[in-house]
Parts: C-alpha cells; structure tokens; sequence
C-alpha cells in the first residue's frame, strides 16, 4: 500500500532506541524525513546513521532535548523547523517514570513527571500544531501504554498521567479535525524494548523471582505468546501518518497481541 507521505517531515521523541527508532525507521522507509530526538548523544548518532541506511536518500537529523525543560519546548521546535523543517507528523513518545504502585509517591515526583510526561507534549504540540493547520495537513500520535486501559500494578504513576494524555489528544482531535489534522493515541503492549526488559527486572525484583522467570510469566499471558517488535509497533504508526488514515481520529490503536482483555 502506498501510504503516499513520501516527501513528508516528521518529528519523533526518542527516536534514538525502542519504540520510538521503530516508529522511525517506518516512516524513514516510507519515504519521510525524519527527526529525532534524545538525551544520550552517542546512542543518537548511532540511530542516525541506522536511520539514513534504512533508506538510500533518506534526510534524518538528531535533536537533542531535555522534555524536563518545557520552558524552553517552544524554542526547541522554533529550532527543529529552522534547521529541519516544517513538521507534518509529530510523535509523541515520551520516557517512563520511576517503578512502583500510586501511593506515597511524592508531590515533587507526581509534579516532575506531569512536567516531562504531560506537560511537554502539550507545550510541544501546541508549538507545532499552527503550522500544520495552516497548510491543511498533518497527524499528532501519542504513544502512551496499554495501562491506560488495564492498569499495569507497578506503574502506578505511568498509568495516571498517560491517561491524561488520552483525553487531552481525543479532546484535540475535535478541535483540528476539520482542518486536515488528526490526533490519536497508540496503545503498545508488550513491545520487546530495553524499558520492557527493565520492567521484567523490576517485577523480577518485587516478586522474589529471576528476570526469566518474570519474562516467562508475562509471555504467558499474551495470546500470541510472545512479546511485540519495535518494527510491528512502528508499521501501526507509519499507516496511521498515511494518507489512507485521514478518516482516523481520536482513537486509540492497540499494538498488544491481544493482551489487553477489554474490547
């Protein structure tokens, strides 16, 4: 299927590994320049050069940013679009906080992951969004996690302020839809990802068993059996940026190999 963003920019937080690099990889293979962004320097000038051999002419560039820092998000796309481009396709696809359950977490750890989590894809969003309106093209995807639908015990955190997100982009969507603008959320399951492996230490831990033991356990409870690939995740995002999606909006697509249990 010809998805026909060829020629398209886009912008991809944590494109430098994991999820985010799969989503980017997808669209750099589509056709789509790509952005990217990260904290560690070294690990995206090793994503970077992956990207641009994914694709013989493929335009990529790395950004570094800091999403803790959201006064100075508006400068940051102010940069990418001098340096890069006008952006027509925004991923939002943020880090994870630290492990554990909703209580006793703290004021100063509830205030500083709405700030890197909520508040900075908003503030970045909002910056990009007028460009994308006034040339009557363009998509906002939000990845969050499958426990903003079926809460995940020990990320109690990450399923109170990913939620947030969900009824802030379906809230968007109305907004822009007229103007050849959509806005949805991904919903990954269990996508084989340095953070999902953490995740299986972390329960490992919890749980008094081996990382193996916990990994084992989780697969179990897949349908397909086995956990996702960053490559199947980005495939969902790259149709969803398409042309053939423009009748898509907000909604919530899953990535979860039926893991999620609720229609």
């Amino acid at each position: 299927m010809d998805l026909k963003i060829t020629g398209k920019r886009a912008l991809v937080l944590g494109g430098n590994r994991g999820i985010g690099q799969g989503i980017a990889r997808a669209l750099v293979e589509e056709g789509v320049h790509v952005a990217i962004t990260g904290r560690d320097a070294g690990r995206m000038a090793e994503a970077e050069a992956e990207l641009k051999a994914a694709r013989a002419g493929a335009e990529v560039k790395a950004f570094a940013i800091d999403l803790a820092d959201t006064a100075g998000l508006a400068a940051f796309a102010a940069k990418v679009s001098a340096e890069f481009g006008d952006i027509d396709i925004l991923v939002n696809n943020t880090g994870g906080p630290g492990y554990g359950g909703a209580s006793d977490r703290g004021i100063a750890e509830w205030t500083s992951n709405f700030n890197e989590m909520v508040l900075s894809v908003i503030t970045l969003t909002d910056a990009l969004l007028p460009g994308m309106r006034k040339r009557g093209w363009g998509r906002v995807m939000t990845v969050v996690s499958s426990g903003v639908i079926q809460p995940i015990p020990i990320l109690g955190v990450s399923n109170t302020l990913r939620n947030a997100l969900v009824t802030w982009s379906k809230t968007l969507s109305a907004e822009v839809a007229k103007e050849g603008v959509t806005v949805n959320v991904l919903v990954p399951g269990r996508i084989d990802t340095e953070r999902v492996r953490l995740t299986d230490d972390a329960v490992a831990q919890k749980e008094g068993i081996s990382s193996e033991e916990a990994r084992r356990r989780s697969t179990a409870t897949i349908p397909m059996g086995r956990y996702g690939s960053p490559a199947e995740f980005g495939a969902l995002a790259a149709f969803v940026a398409g042309q053939p999606a423009s009748y898509i909006t907000g909604s919530m697509l899953r990535c979860d190999g039926g893991n999620v249990r609720s229609i």
